[in-house]
């Protein structure tokens, strides 16, 4: 038995066993990348799972948002009870990046609220990567942003074992040294507490209590406790603890940082002078200055990570380090390769996304460094360009009902997985007039007259509209008619907007209204109406994959159906309802072979993410 065990009452059928017999001998011959093309219900992440049980290797998954990545999470989760899952996701609630716009000379400082639970997630991920091997971590595209040096945060971690020498004051120090608070009340993440030789600590990564005593300069016992109760929870031999940031230096790395820092000021405060730019010099010779000041006496300053280079001792252009540091490498033919499972999950957005971070995130800060507010070394504080992640994962698998053009291209095999075990059949599609002038009824009346049926039967419906204002001014509409409804759009905070999903699951709201959140991967097998408003508005929003994606959101219901509400059938929409065409022949003519009566999708009501218990990981 492997390192990974799958907990499950199914075992593979339909495609399934196929698929996931031809993933694994790819992963083992060794290619680096395949893809699945795996139709919304016919169980990609089962088959996942089960090659990821073939395997004695850490897995990362890659989703394109939070809200999908939060489901992915509590799907692993019920797959692998005993092995270690992570959630690992943007942790800011709000996010404003530092940035200047010269045409009106208008400076916007960085501000940013930073979510704690999903900074606690975070550091219980890495912590699991440094300490274990069967560790899973779903992540969203976050994960190839600046992060730390891996070997800073482990070489810095506080090892204690029983019996182990030690002082309280060595104890203490290191503590403090690798940024814990000390506080005389009540314990927090990120805080301990002296009294005596008795040390109690909270680390980022959960919220219990590690209880350390000391005699005669030694560690006398571990424990952890828990902070309500105060009870035992589990004794222990020995720990590790974690710092509660990941951007961990020594005060060697600070004070050789502080030399490079005013080096390269001066050096470009020179060249702004030369060129007659005093008022830029003037600006970065007081911000250069300050922040050095900042670092030389209290390790950290604001905006710490654009000196990232310089702590680090890096060169200049050299990637960053990401959490793809932190999973483990091994040799092969004398060069350090990826030693872990990478699964990207609806590949035809995540690896755009990807592969647009970097040039997005340039282009704001040449701005910032021309005007004069940062040193040319902020550049290298930055997410992974794209060909620095390719170097970085091997094994790659993506999945996706749409695979994109450069998925297919680079993939060693394409994997079909088109029949659903449960013999569900796409969702039929109906083409309706965005206005029936014969019927005066618009888009919306007919989508109303809908919902009241759905309603009626308890079932739910999704709508998928073209634009944010258009999804809130529809919801305002719904809830005036009686509706129990809401919205979902990336202006909704990360932990809302699986609150909202939550909801939709269990029955608290009926109609959810979206923009592009609600095309990729969500599942939900209640919903039987899905209705795309303004289909025939050719774009981004409304092309094939996009139509595909969302019309998908039925297809796990006997009951689905699918109405695209437009006045002409574009090109994306006819090649959009020929392949569902397609499919639905295939699983018909398997259905009628193997004596098979569709049925929905059955999966039990819980929530995506518990706040009260995975956040405690």
């Amino acid at each position: 038995m492997g390192i990974f065990k799958l907990n499950s009452d199914y075992k593979p059928a339909g495609d399934q066993p196929r698929a996931i017999k031809n993933l694994i001998k790819g992963i083992e011959r060794g290619d680096k990348y395949q893809t699945l093309l795996g139709v919304t219900g016919s169980g990609k992440t089962f088959t996942m799972a089960n090659v990821i049980a073939n395997f004695d290797k850490p897995v990362l998954v890659i989703a394109p948002n939070k809200s999908l990545a939060a489901q992915l999470y509590s799907e692993y989760k019920n797959f692998f009870p005993e092995n270690s899952v992570n959630y690992f996701v943007s942790y800011y609630d709000y996010y404003q990046p530092e940035a200047y716009m010269p045409i009106s000379d208008t400076y916007i400082e960085k501000e940013a609220m930073i979510n704690e639970n999903i900074d606690r997630m975070r550091h219980a991920a890495t912590s699991a990567l440094l300490t274990r091997k069967d560790v899973i971590v779903v992540a969203s595209v976050s994960c190839i942003y600046n992060l730390g040096v891996p070997e800073n945060y482990w070489e810095s971690a506080v090892h204690l074992e029983t019996g182990k020498l030690i002082t309280r004051g060595d104890l203490i120090r290191q503590l403090v040294k690798i940024q814990f608070e000390r506080t005389p009340g009540v314990i927090k993440r990120g805080l301990f507490r002296v009294r005596g030789d008795s040390f109690e600590i909270m680390p980022s990564s959960t919220d219990v209590i590690y209880s350390i005593e000391l005699e005669n300069q030694k560690v006398k016992s571990l424990a952890i406790i828990d902070p309500v109760t105060r009870n035992i929870t589990e004794s222990l031999n020995e720990a590790v603890i974690f710092p509660p940031k990941h951007f961990i230096s020594t005060q060697p790395q600070i004070e050789s940082a502080v030399k490079e820092i005013k080096k390269e000021a001066k050096e470009r405060i020179k060249y702004f002078n030369d060129n007659g730019l005093y008022l830029e010099a003037e600006r970065l010779e007081r911000r250069t200055g300050y922040d050095a000041e900042m670092l030389k006496s209290l390790g950290f300053c604001h905006g710490i990570e654009n000196y990232s280079r310089h702590i680090t001792g890096k060169l200049a252009g050299q990637p960053p380090d990401t959490l793809l540091e932190y999973f483990p490498r091994k040799n092969r033919g004398g060069k350090m390769v990826p030693d872990f499972i990478t699964i990207i999950d609806e590949s035809h957005i995540a690896v755009p996304q990807v592969r647009g971070m970097y040039e997005g995130d340039r282009a704001r800060k040449d701005v910032l460094i021309q005007y004069g507010w940062r040193l040319p070394s902020a550049l290298d504080n930055r997410p992974l360009k794209f060909d620095e992640f390719e170097k970085r994962i091997d094994g790659t698998i993506f999945t996706s009902a749409t695979p994109g053009g450069w998925e297919l291209e680079k993939s060693k095999q394409v994997v079909e997985q088109i029949i659903r075990p449960t013999g569900l059949i796409d969702p039929p599609v109906e083409v309706r007039p965005v206005f029936d002038k014969t019927k005066n009824r618009s888009q919306i009346d007919d989508v109303i007259s809908e919902l009241e049926r759905i309603v009626k039967a308890k079932e739910k419906a999704i709508i998928n509209t073209l634009t944010k204002k258009q999804a809130e001014d529809l919801y305002e509409y719904l809830k005036k008619e009686g509706f129990k409804a809401n919205y979902l759009h990336s202006d909704v905070k990360t932990l809302d907007r699986v609150e909202i999903l939550n909801s939709f699951k269990q029955g608290k709201i009926d109609v959810l209204v979206g923009v592009n959140l609600l095309r990729e991967g969500l599942d939900f097998p209640e919903v039987t109406f899905v209705a795309i408003l303004d289909a025939d508005r050719e774009g981004f929003l409304r092309s094939e994959t996009s139509l595909m994606q969302t019309m998908g959101r039925a297809a796990r219901n006997v009951k689905g159906q699918v109405v695209l509400y437009a006045d002409k059938i574009t090109g994306s929409m006819k090649r959009a309802i020929d392949e569902v065409n397609r499919r639905r022949k295939i699983q018909m003519e398997y259905n009628e072979k193997n004596h098979i009566t569709p049925k929905s999708v059955g999966k039990n009501i819980e929530k995506l993410i518990h706040i009260d218990k995975d956040f405690s990981v």
